[in-house]
């Protein structure tokens, strides 16, 4: 289990979109209504914790950045990681990585971490909380950093670590019409995944995986 599967996520077929559900309601998408969320948590349960592991390496922690730029509608700031990543090459993620032994926390992480990969200025950033860890396929354990960005940001993207930075209306990803969930089947081992395809002008963001994995856990946060 040395290698990860190959295979190319977007032709996977989709075996169910999540209509029945309800989306979050435009009202809790506010900057006061997150707030207000993270102030006073309510009881719930993630619901995507842990992938299929596809890869034998020791366990590291990570931080992501859910970053949500308040915007008239806020949107999620997402980024593609370059074609060159030893992991998960090509895909799209949340800024942020693994974490180093002078982080004090994971907030601290994946602040670090926004800086380095496309020059998020942390005092544009109010971070919110945190949601639960997440355990990726390939052997890091995240822990998603949720935080409001200021949309006077102004961001300049480091080459080396992501090929571009891009927003998706957080409307879109809080809405389970827009989450699908695909099924793989490879010698003998079965996967399961989520993907949340936003239509950005003339290209198509395939947002899946363990960011949106992540996502839909926020999603029954908001929800709960």
């Amino acid at each position: 289990m040395s290698k990860p599967l190959i295979f190319d996520p977007q032709q996977v077929p989709v075996f169910q979109v999540d209509t029945h559900l309800a989306a979050v309601p435009a009202q809790h998408l506010t900057p006061a209504a997150l707030q207000a969320r993270f102030a006073n948590p309510p009881l719930w349960q993630p619901e995507l914790v842990r992938e299929r592991k596809f890869l034998d390496r020791a366990p590291a922690q990570a931080a992501v950045l859910l970053g949500l730029v308040m915007r008239d509608e806020p949107t999620v700031l997402l980024t593609q990681r370059p074609s060159h990543m030893s992991t998960h090459a090509g895909q799209i993620a949340f800024a942020g990585g693994k974490s180093d032994e002078a982080d004090v926390d994971a907030a601290a992480t994946a602040l670090r971490e926004a800086h380095e990969e496309v020059g998020l200025d942390a005092r544009h950033v109010q971070v919110l909380g945190v949601l639960p860890e997440y355990v990726t396929g390939s052997a890091f354990h995240v822990t998603p950093v949720v935080a409001l960005i200021s949309p006077n940001m102004a961001l300049q993207l480091n080459a080396h670590e992501v090929a571009d930075a891009f927003e998706v209306p957080l409307a879109f990803l809080m809405n389970p019409a827009h989450h699908r969930w695909h099924r793989h089947e490879f010698e003998g081992v079965t996967r399961e995944w989520l993907s949340m395809p936003y239509q950005d002008g003339e290209q198509l963001r395939f947002v899946w995986g363990a960011t949106a994995g992540m996502l839909r856990n926020f999603y029954r946060f908001l929800r709960a």
